[in-house]
């Protein structure tokens, strides 16, 4: 019965003992990964309390084309924001360098401890901070909508030129062989 994860749970000499697997905050830093929870948790009650008081309901059903709209604009601002040679003024202070992979793309690595490292950790994985750029976007299409499709259609044609760059490359590329 010792395996059973729920018994476990119950049979606790300590509440450390619950996270006895995760034996190095340096590695796997839990608390600051909750604290980073519970900013992001504050942020969207802040966003239901703020579209409430400025009348902005939220909507019954999001579109097709906003959601592509959207979800183009995520993908493209998170990757921009966690990879771009540009953007790593914003990523330096919780990062270091490892290598310059091109004149557009850097490879770093998560830096320090505790809230530092987390941030590291979030801020270099396009797909954990497309969480957070998807969500800053769905709180202004309620809030701004106009200023949010505009936002969302400038990162959503970047990312379509983008595609059209690597398609027309590979066309090429593929060609000469």
């Amino acid at each position: 019965m010792a395996d059973n994860p729920v018994s476990r749970l119950t049979d606790s000499d300590s509440p450390e003992d619950l996270f006895e697997s995760y034996d190095t905050e340096d590695e796997v830093p839990l608390g600051a990964y909750a604290t980073l929870v519970g900013v992001f948790s504050a942020v969207f009650a802040l966003f239901l309390l703020a579209s409430r008081l400025m009348g902005r309901p939220l909507p019954r059903r999001t579109g097709l084309l906003d959601l592509a709209l959207l979800g183009t604009a995520t993908h493209k601002l998170s990757w921009l924001i966690s990879n771009a040679s540009v953007t790593s003024f914003i990523r330096a202070p919780v990062t270091e360098l490892e290598e310059v992979k091109s004149p557009t793309n850097l490879d770093e690595k998560p830096r320090g401890e505790g809230l530092q490292k987390a941030l590291g950790d979030l801020i270099t994985c396009h797909f954990c901070l497309g969480m957070w750029v998807a969500a800053f976007l769905s709180y202004g299409f309620v809030l701004f909508p106009r200023t949010t499709r505009f936002v969302a259609g400038v990162f959503s044609t970047l990312a379509i030129s983008d595609f059209l760059h690597q398609a027309y490359k590979y066309s090429v590329d593929r060609s000469s062989s």
